[in-house]
C-alpha cells in the first residue's frame, strides 16, 4: 500500500511538471546595465513569442552567471566578449572585435554547447575615470598622462582586481602607481566614492549612466590595453530546440543598442531612479 501511494505521488508530481507551460529562463549579472538588459530580453521574448519568461536577474558576478548557464539553471543571459575571453576562457586580452567574438564563439560552442547571438550594438569597455576638476588641473587626457602625474588612490569593483584584463595588467601596461591597496566596492558605489574624495581614480564602465552626470573625466586607453567588450546574448543550444524561434526573436535586437542609448537607459535607472521594467518597455516600443 505504501509503495502504491508513493508511486501515485510520483506520477502526480511528474504530471504536474509536464503540464506546466513551457518557459524561457532569462538571467543577468548584478549591476544596473545587466538587469536592464535582462528585462529587455525578457519583454522581447514575451511580446514576440508569447511564452512565459522566468526572470533570474541580479544573479551575481560573471562566474556565477556563467555557471548558471552551463548548469541549465538559466537559458540565456547578456555577456561581453572581452569578459568571456579573459574571465571565462582565461585568455590574454587582445585582438580586434571580430577576432575576439569569433574566438569566444568557437570556444563556447566546443566546451559547453553555448551559442553567441550577433552583438547588440554597444561596447561596454572598462574606463578609468577621475574627477573632471583634477583632469583639468593636471591636464590629463589619457591613462598614460595619469601614470606620469602621480600615484593614485584607486576605487575598483571586486572582479577588476582578479581579472587578467583588470588591475594587475593595467598597472603593468601603464606603470600606473597607486597609493596603498585599491579600495574594492560594489560598482554602484564607485562614483559616490570618487565624488566624496574617498578615492581619486575609479575603474568604471564606459556606458555607465552616471559617467555623463557626475562631472568625471574618462581617460583614454591610449595603449589599447582593454579588449573589445561587445555585448551579446549567450544561450544554451538546447533552448533553441525547445523554442525554435528564440534565435530569430533575440536576433531582432542585434545592432539596435548604441553606446549612447545604453548610457541613457542606465542613467534613467541610476540617475532618475525609474523602474527597469518601464525603461525596457519604452526601448522596445521603437524596435521593429
Amino acid at each position: 500500500m505504501a509503495r502504491t501511494k508513493a508511486l501515485l505521488i510520483a506520477f502526480a508530481l511528474l504530471a504536474a511538471a509536464c503540464s506546466r507551460p513551457p518557459r524561457v529562463i532569462v538571467g543577468s549579472k548584478n549591476f544596473t546595465e545587466q538587469v536592464l538588459l535582462g528585462e529587455i530580453l525578457s519583454q522581447q521574448i514575451e511580446r514576440r513569442m508569447h511564452v512565459a519568461v522566468e526572470r533570474k536577474l541580479d544573479l551575481g558576478g560573471t562566474l556565477l552567471a556563467h555557471e548558471a548557464l552551463v548548469r541549465g539553471d538559466i537559458d540565456l543571459y547578456p555577456e561581453y566578449t572581452g569578459t568571456a575571453l579573459t574571465a571565462i576562457l582565461k585568455q590574454q586580452p587582445g585582438g580586434s572585435p571580430v577576432d575576439v567574438l569569433e574566438q569566444v564563439r568557437v570556444a563556447y560552442r566546443a566546451r559547453w554547447h553555448l551559442l553567441w547571438e550577433p552583438p547588440l550594438g554597444f561596447n561596454d569597455t572598462f574606463a578609468m575615470m577621475v574627477r573632471g576638476a583634477d583632469a583639468r588641473r593636471d591636464h590629463l587626457e589619457s591613462v598614460s598622462d595619469a601614470a606620469r602625474a602621480h600615484a593614485w588612490k584607486l576605487g575598483v569593483g571586486y572582479e577588476f582586481q582578479q581579472r587578467p584584463d583588470g588591475l594587475s595588467g593595467l598597472v603593468r601596461a601603464y606603470g600606473l602607481r597607486t597609493q596603498g591597496a585599491p579600495v574594492s566596492m560594489d560598482l554602484g558605489l564607485l562614483y559616490t566614492a570618487l565624488e566624496k574624495g574617498s578615492v581619486d581614480m575609479i575603474a568604471a564602465n564606459s556606458t555607465d549612466g552616471l559617467a555623463s552626470a557626475k562631472g568625471v573625466a574618462i581617460l583614454a586607453d591610449d595603449r589599447h590595453f582593454f579588449p573589445p567588450y561587445q555585448c551579446a546574448v549567450v544561450l544554451r543550444q538546447d533552448a533553441l530546440v525547445r523554442f525554435p524561434s528564440l534565435g530569430f526573436v533575440l536576433g531582432e535586437l542585434s545592432g539596435k543598442i548604441s553606446d549612447g542609448a545604453m548610457r541613457r537607459m542606465n542613467y534613467e535607472v541610476d540617475g532618475k531612479h525609474r523602474p527597469v521594467s518601464e525603461i525596457a518597455r519604452e526601448f522596445l516600443k521603437d524596435i521593429r
